[in-house]
C-alpha cells in the first residue's frame, strides 16, 4: 500500500522474535549441551547436570545475533560494539596502523585522536560492526596477554585485532577488538579489500572483552562515560564540517 511504513526488513508489521544464534557459536552450544547430559542422564547427577544445562542456554545466549536498525546519515559514526563506555580519552592511534606495512594500504598519522573504549561483559552481544561504510584497508592481528580488558594498558598488551576502514571521500576510522580475561578468540568476518556498509558485521570476540574506536581529529563524541550503547544503532559521533572532512582526507 502506498505510504505504508515498513520495518527494517521491509514488512508492514513489527513483532518480537527470538534473536538468531550466530553460526560461530552453535557448535559451542551443542558441545555444552552434550557435556551437561553426561551427568544428567548417564550418571544421574542432577545436582550437577541441571546447572550445566542452564549454562548451555547461557552459551547460546552469548552468541545471539539480533538485527539492528542502523541510523542514516553521511557523517554518522555508529558504535561497533554493545557495552559500556568505559573511557573517552585523547591519545595516539595504534602504531600498527600508522606504519607503512609495504602493502600500499592507507595508514593513520601519529597525531592524537579521540579514543572511545567500550567494555563488553559476558551479557552483551559480542558481534562487532563497522562504524562507517567504506573499504577495509587493514586487518592487523597482534598476539598478547589476557589481562582485564577494562585496564587502560590492555590496549597495548592484550591480544587484539585492528581494523582500518576508509570511506570513499578519504575519511578513515580505526577500531580495535581487544581480548580480556575470559575472551580467548578473536574472529574476523572481513579481510582487507572488502567493502562494508555502516553497521555491517565484521567480527566477534568470544566471552567478554573490549573495543576501542579511534575518531578522526576534531570529531566530538556524542556519548558519555558510563553510557550503555548498542552496536550498529548508537551514534558515537558525527563528522564535522566539509572543511574538517577535507583535512582528514589529505
Amino acid at each position: 500500500m502506498a505510504g505504508e511504513i515498513l520495518d527494517n526488513k521491509g514488512r508492514g508489521e513489527v513483532s518480537w522474535s527470538w534473536p538468531p544464534i550466530h553460526p560461530e557459536g552453535r557448535k559451542f552450544g551443542v558441545i555444552a549441551i552434550g557435556l551437561s547430559l553426561i551427568p544428567l542422564i548417564l550418571l544421574d547427577w542432577e545436582i550437577i547436570g541441571w546447572p550445566m544445562l542452564l549454562l548451555s542456554a547461557g552459551v547460546f545466549a552469548f552468541f545471539r545475533d539480533p538485527e539492528r536498525v542502523v541510523p542514516q546519515g553521511e557523517n554518522v559514526i555508529v558504535a561497533p560494539a554493545d557495552g559500556l563506555v568505559s573511557t573517552i580519552t585523547v591519545c595516539e592511534p595504534p602504531e600498527e596502523l600508522c606504519v607503512d606495512d609495504g602493502s600500499g594500504a592507507p595508514s593513520l598519522t601519529r597525531e592524537p585522536v579521540t579514543r572511545i573504549s567500550i567494555f563488553m561483559s559476558v551479557f552483551d552481544v559480542h558481534i562487532n560492526r563497522s562504524p562507517i561504510a567504506g573499504t577495509i584497508e587493514r586487518v592487523v592481528y597482534i598476539p598478547g596477554k589476557f589481562m582485564n580488558a577494562d585496564l587502560d594498558k590492555a590496549s597495548e598488551e592484550n591480544e587484539r585485532q585492528h581494523f582500518l576502514v576508509q570511506r570513499q571521500d578519504g575519511v578513515k576510522i580505526a577500531f580495535t577488538q581487544i581480548a580480556g580475561l575470559v575472551a580467548r578468540r578473536i574472529v574476523p568476518f572481513v579481510k582487507p579489500g572488502d567493502i562494508v556498509a555502516v553497521g555491517q558485521r565484521v567480527g566477534l570476540i568470544r566471552f567478554g572483552s573490549r573495543v576501542d574506536v579511534y575518531l578522526p581529529a576534531g570529531t566530538d563524541p556524542k556519548v558519555l562515560m558510563g553510557q550503555k550503547i548498542i552496536a550498529g544503532e548508537t551514534i558515537l559521533a558525527e563528522l564535522g564540517s566539509q572543511k574538517l572532512l577535507e583535512g582528514i582526507a589529505q
